[in-house]
């Protein structure tokens, strides 16, 4: 016990500090969540997939797998909350709600703050590649679960030249492949840019779940946050094993699998008005109780 409460205070309770932070500026200082986001997703985010990517070691192989490891991951999650959903008769709309809350985690603001505090730069560099293989599925997959309809799969691939980390990775991989060098000025700038992301990342955390609202799906809601916190580590292990992650691979691919639902996601649910208080309140209720299923795993994973 004494070894859980040492890994989340260490691990876990500096992410929810720092939420904590972006929680009282909304609610005190009326700062919303738009700016930061904005900054967020289109300058810090890709300055720190793109250094992440070009000062680590990662081979083609390693990023190849853990792209193919989240993605699989991912489906084979989705594919069985739908199955369930179904058997359950669940309506179409809590169903999507549920599919998009279960499938994507909080790889950005959660995930990538818990990978480097627990494992440090390496498994890191692993995490980063988790997250944006997610923000792609999200931005596709995700749309189109959300919009029942209503968007082409077309449009949702047309939204990939939106995302700013695409690029960055695109970017990353040909100066790995070429083997060049930022000039020095540049490198530092993007370095700074880089080391801001986390922590604003986990602020901006804060300021969005102060707007969450509550939904009353109560026994959808248990369902969600069980397929979410539960089933989607242990899916996880199993196809970790089909792409022979170890180490910090297998490390971050399994936190990642394990962190609470994505806050994007209330996004997506109020932009095509698929049940958008449930989803908000699956992405509160996942992020407050996952400590209670994170800290064993980082135990597990001998954080």
């Amino acid at each position: 016990m004494n070894q859980l409460v040492i890994l989340f205070v260490n691990n876990l309770l500096p992410i929810f500090l720092v939420a904590g932070v972006g929680y009282l500026a909304a609610k005190y200082l009326q700062v919303t969540p738009h700016s930061i986001s904005q900054i967020s997703f289109y300058l810090f985010s890709p300055c720190l997939i793109f250094n992440l990517l070009t000062t680590s070691q990662l081979s083609s192989e390693d990023i190849t797998s853990m792209a193919g490891f989240t993605i699989v991951s991912i489906l084979a999650l989705g594919a069985l909350t739908g199955l369930i959903g179904w058997l359950l008769h669940l309506e179409r709309h809590l169903l999507a709600a549920i599919l998009i809350t279960t499938m994507f985690g909080n790889a950005g603001n959660y995930g990538l703050s818990l990978t480097k505090f627990a494992f440090g730069e390496e498994a890191l560099a692993f995490a980063s590649l988790f997250f944006v293989t997610t923000a792609i599925m999200m931005m596709t997959i995700g749309v189109v679960i959300a919009s029942l309809g209503k968007s082409s799969l077309r449009e949702a691939l047309l939204g990939l030249f939106k995302v700013p980390t695409v690029y960055a990775v695109i970017i990353a991989l040909i100066f790995n492949h070429f083997d060049w060098q930022l000039p020095l000025f540049v490198d530092r700038s993007i370095s700074m840019l880089a080391d801001a992301a986390i922590p604003v990342l986990m602020v901006l955390m804060g300021v969005q779940l102060y707007s969450s609202r509550i939904s009353n799906h109560r026994s959808a809601l248990v369902f969600a946050n069980s397929m979410r916190l539960v089933i989607s580590p242990l899916i996880a292990m199993g196809v970790s094993l089909l792409f022979h992650l170890q180490g910090p691979a297998y490390q971050a691919g399994l936190v990642e699998s394990a962190v609470p639902s994505a806050i994007f996601t209330t996004v997506l649910a109020t932009q095509y008005d698929v049940e958008p208080a449930f989803v908000t309140t699956v992405v509160f209720i996942s992020t407050l109780i996952s400590p209670l299923t994170v800290t064993p795993l980082l135990a597990y994973l001998g954080a």
